[in-house]
């Protein structure tokens, strides 16, 4: 017997199992990111978007139609984080919009929601590409169109609209090469598509584990440090120098490597005449130690226990989040109402310094690793007493996170700068001229940015070929505005190799940011070496504390 309609149960049920199906399939969506790098997070922030919505959803208490899809509406809105996430939930706004007038849903209201669904989206995206989400999304609603001429039975209607995602999904890397040469589909497309098929195993009447709903998983998602503790496989990091006393040849590499290799992962082995560079995480940092004894004396030895490093850095996290929310819970002191005021993500201690050095009002802790949500940046909002705040988001992948703050408040002037890097965001702020009108500095922040070309030094999390390059696991990576420059075994080569590709003739200035895992002492050497190779430029160093990225280099 056909099943002609959806009522609000039963829609409830269905959005409920797609957000626990996302959520259990993050971490594979995640691996889908085209860059390997260590911040590869489209599942990461397609989940804690809908998971906002379905803490909302869970909530209700037999809803109607109306209520529930303001539910969906409003958490997707406020809990957007990333681009993805953002789609996404403009996604769910367009269809929520179609539906919400009504208490029982056909295959005519559908198709018309999955329309209105993927305009909507692409409203919300200034130059859409395709072989995206959108893409997959536009084919579903296409094929729904067409489906809800030709039958009224969901049971049909609704796996046909998913085949055809799939088929679309499977199409997205012949119109996106740089998903062909990486060997992946779209990730956000795939997000999509373990959206609509926990929905219809809930359609089924299939059994749906709901627990990481139920436990408020939406409020207490792991972050990509939480989750690197518990994929610690070796647990500590071991880097020396090993000051050979014979000729260190070839096989001797290839038979050093192939024992660490058998005692831990994430090696670098360089050699350089009679030095030779160490690195490896591993469980027994003294089996690393006499074999590398057997080559020569040892020197610069350092050993890290990653596991306290995270469980102090989560520590450190929670007493700052208390501390955060003991000083919410005070009474605001009212600062009077100035003209203007700034509000920057930023990421690391020293970056933040150099924000607030530069009279940043407000400073959201995000970037790489945690992408802030549409929600922080209404909170940040909410906190900068101003006529007109400019934001600078500071990330390609949180600047629609910033558009749809902007739209959601009406109290206040909200100007976007559209920056997409930490280095970006200081040229914007030391643009700003007070004496200027805001427009004026919207315009000049927008045209200091261009001349801004940023370089960010990080570490391969698999391996793939991307740009030309043949990337493996562990490899270090320089990481250009366009894509990856250079890929080497050091950090310093890789950099100097990434930045012989930034500097041309108009250069005037380098300024380099290093992060929390390099030495103040080696990032001083690196600086000199810079100042040798380009004599004719200026070299700015600062302590930018940031995770992840060894370096962050701009040239303008």
């Amino acid at each position: 017997m056909a099943v002609k309609t959806i009522d609000t149960e039963m829609l409830q049920k269905m959005f409920l199992a797609g957000a626990a199906n996302l959520e259990a399939k993050k971490e594979y969506i995640n691996e889908l990111n085209v860059f390997p790098v260590p911040d590869g997070d489209t599942g990461t922030n397609m989940t804690l978007t809908i998971m906002s919505a379905a803490k909302e959803v869970s909530a209700l208490e037999k809803p109607d139609m109306a209520s529930m899809a303001k539910a969906i509406s409003s958490g997707s809105l406020r809990g957007a984080r990333g681009n993805s996430g953002v789609i996404l939930s403009q996604l769910l706004r367009g269809f929520t919009k179609e539906i919400r007038d009504y208490q029982e849903i056909d295959v005519n209201i559908l198709a018309k929601a999955c329309e209105r669904a993927t305009t909507t989206a692409y409203k919300a995206v200034m130059k859409p590409k395709e072989g995206t989400i959108l893409t997959v999304a536009k084919g579903a609603a296409q094929k729904a169109a067409e489906l809800a001429e030709t039958t009224e039975d969901l049971e049909v209607f609704i796996p046909e609209v998913i085949r055809c995602a799939e088929e679309v999904l499977a199409q997205t890397p012949d119109m996106l090469p740089v998903l062909k040469e990486a060997g992946v589909v779209d990730s956000g497309g795939q997000g999509l598509v373990e959206v609509l098929h926990g929905a219809y195993d809930a359609f089924m009447g299939k059994e749906i584990d709901y627990t990481a709903i139920e436990a408020g998983q939406a409020a207490k998602m792991v972050k990509p440090d939480q989750q690197a503790e518990a994929d610690i496989k070796f647990g500590y990091c071991t880097e020396f120098i090993i000051m050979t006393e014979k000729e260190f040849t070839e096989k001797d590499e290839t038979e050093f490597k192939a024992y660490l290799e058998s005692i831990g992962d994430s090696i670098v082995c360089v050699a350089d005449d009679d030095v030779v560079k160490v690195h490896v995480h591993t469980n027994d940092p003294g089996l690393a130690i006499q074999k590398a004894l057997t080559y020569g004396q040892l020197s610069r030895m350092k050993i890290d226990n990653m596991r306290e490093e995270h469980q102090e850095k989560l520590i450190r996290d929670a007493e700052k989040i208390a501390a955060q929310q003991t000083e919410s819970a005070k009474p605001k002191k009212k600062e009077p109402r100035k003209p203007v005021g700034f509000i920057s993500v930023s990421i690391g201690e020293g970056m933040n310094e150099i924000f607030r050095e530069l009279g940043v009002d407000y400073i959201i802790e995000g970037g790489q690793t945690m992408n802030p949500s549409t929600d922080d940046m209404l909170t940040a909002i909410d906190n900068v007493n101003a006529d007109h705040i400019f934001i600078l988001p500071n990330n390609k992948n949180i600047i629609l996170a910033a558009n749809q703050a902007q739209s959601l408040t009406k109290d206040k002037d909200i100007l976007v700068v559209p920056t997409k890097t930490v280095p970006q965001g200081i040229t914007a702020v030391i643009s700003y001229m007070p004496e200027a009108d805001v427009d004026s500095n919207l315009d000049a922040m927008k045209e200091g940015i261009k001349n801004v070309k940023t370089g960010q030094v990080t570490y391969a999390v698999r391996d793939t070929h991307i740009d030309d390059k043949e990337i493996h696991e562990g490899d270090i990576m320089g990481i250009g505005d366009q894509g990856i420059l250079s890929v080497g075994q050091s950090v310093e080569e890789t950099a100097k190799d990434m930045l012989a590709q930034m500097v041309d003739d108009d250069s005037e200035l380098i300024s380099l940011y290093y992060g929390q895992d390099i030495l103040a002492e080696d990032a001083e050497k690196f600086a000199a070496a810079i100042e040798e190779i380009y004599p004719d430029v200026d070299i700015d160093l600062h302590s930018g504390g940031q995770p992840i990225y060894y370096y962050v280099i701009s040239v303008e």
